[in-house]
């Protein structure tokens, strides 16, 4: 496990972009008050979706407007038709954490690699 931040770091219906190991994520505190971890590019074009706009379970890509379910990394909205690999997420003690690998890369719970 790897720590990413605290809690109050990422306010509700916000994003973040982090780094674990060379690997780019977008964690995102959602509107359900449960915290989720995507990678931060769109699979339809090479954007950062830290950028993009929280709205339910969902991560907005800011340049074309595809939209990703925080818990699955599948497309809801074209033009994106590819999903984005989703961590698991843990939160303990007020830190949020990524499991990662021996290496230190985090690990895909959704099976997509980047």
């Amino acid at each position: 496990m790897i720590r990413i931040c605290a809690v109050e770091d990422v306010p509700k219906g916000t994003v973040i972009s982090a780094d674990v190991d060379g690997t780019q994520i977008a964690l995102v505190h959602g509107e359900d008050d449960q915290f989720y971890a995507v990678y931060d590019e769109c699979s339809h074009a090479a954007v950062a979706l830290s950028e993009g706009e929280v709205e339910g379970c969902t991560l907005e890509c800011w340049l074309h407007g595809s939209r990703f379910d925080l818990r699955t990394g599948e497309p809801t909205g074209l033009p994106a038709t590819e999903p984005v690999p989703v961590y698991p997420v843990e939160v303990r003690d007020g830190d949020i954490y990524l499991p990662v690998d021996g290496d230190g890369r985090p690990l895909p719970s959704n099976g997509v690699t980047r």
